[in-house]
């Protein structure tokens, strides 16, 4: 059976959303695909598990005309290589690799934004000291250990189904079906445009894509992160969408109890891509926020 092949950027990304912002980058052996806009202050950007830049196509451009925003793709996801660890898929594994890429991109973030998982990638970063922003914004964060089989409890168990090809292959041929992608996509209790959906569903028929998303939630741990949140220092902002349906928002509150500087600000009428449905107020909320910690935004 033939390797799993990543998406390619000459046609699975000829029509990128803020394509002309995009450039490769090696970093942590590894070739990220990067998306650098706008001018200002340093604002770091990290989308969840299975997306991509693309969520923040709407996003981005707002945020870049005050800010100067570096949007990866995570390790595995989108156009950025998978590590040859799996490790590297991990929470730790992750922050890592992130940290590496901003070392060579020589940015010191004042600001970080993360959506889903990438909230708990910049939460981490910042309690070993990998990273150190006059704010952080969580967007619907995964910052807890999940309920159910997604508990960290059943990676044992998980890790092994993920580790091969034909998972990622039976899923990625799934999603072939279009009412497939409408499903998943309505488990989040979001409703995004046309070209949001089309997007997701390009992404997820990739094996390779898909695959890493697989594996990262095989070796996601967050209960480590959960027993350092008291050490977080740094001021974070919980924007939680009060239809997301993959996050509950009862899971901000506990968080608000773990960070000493935490505060929560749960959105009516938006589910867990509150970012893609209503870009410009999670983009004034993100503004404001800076401001309030002393961010020289324009």
């Amino acid at each position: 059976m033939t390797a799993l092949q990543a998406p390619d950027w000459s046609t699975d990304g000829r029509d990128w959303p803020n394509r002309e912002a995009s450039r490769f980058v090696e970093a942590g052996g590894l070739l990220w695909h990067v998306q650098v806009a706008g001018s200002g202050p340093a604002l770091l950007l990290l989308h969840g598990t299975g997306a991509s830049t693309h969520s923040f196509r709407d996003l981005l451009p707002l945020l870049a005309q005050r800010f100067t925003v570096v949007a990866p793709d995570l390790p595995g996801h989108g156009f950025t290589t998978r590590p040859a660890d799996p490790a590297g898929l991990s929470l730790p594994g992750m922050a890592a690799g992130v940290a590496a890429l901003l070392r060579v991109l020589d940015v010191a973030p004042a600001v970080a934004v993360g959506h889903s998982a990438g909230a708990a990638i910049l939460c981490r970063m910042c309690v070993d000291g990998a990273l150190a922003p006059q704010a952080v914004v969580s967007l619907n964060g995964a910052l807890l250990p999940l309920p159910g089989l997604r508990h960290p409890a059943f990676t044992p168990v998980v890790r092994p189904l993920v580790s091969g090809d034909w998972l990622p292959r039976l899923f990625a041929r799934r999603m072939e079906s279009p009412s497939e992608v409408e499903r998943l996509l309505a488990r989040t209790g979001s409703t995004i445009d046309a070209r949001g959906r089309e997007l997701y569903a390009r992404l997820s028929r990739n094996p390779s894509h898909t695959g890493a998303a697989l594996a990262m939630m095989g070796h996601w741990d967050t209960r480590p992160l959960e027993a350092d949140l008291p050490k977080l220092a740094v001021p974070l902002l919980l924007l939680v969408g009060a239809r997301d349906g993959m996050i509950v928002p009862g899971v901000a509150l506990r968080v608000r109890s773990l960070a000493p500087r935490a505060e929560l600000l749960q959105i009516s009428g938006l589910g867990h891509l509150a970012h893609e449905e209503s870009p410009q107020l999670i983009a004034d909320e993100i503004v404001a926020f800076a401001r309030a910690q002393r961010v020289a935004v324009p």
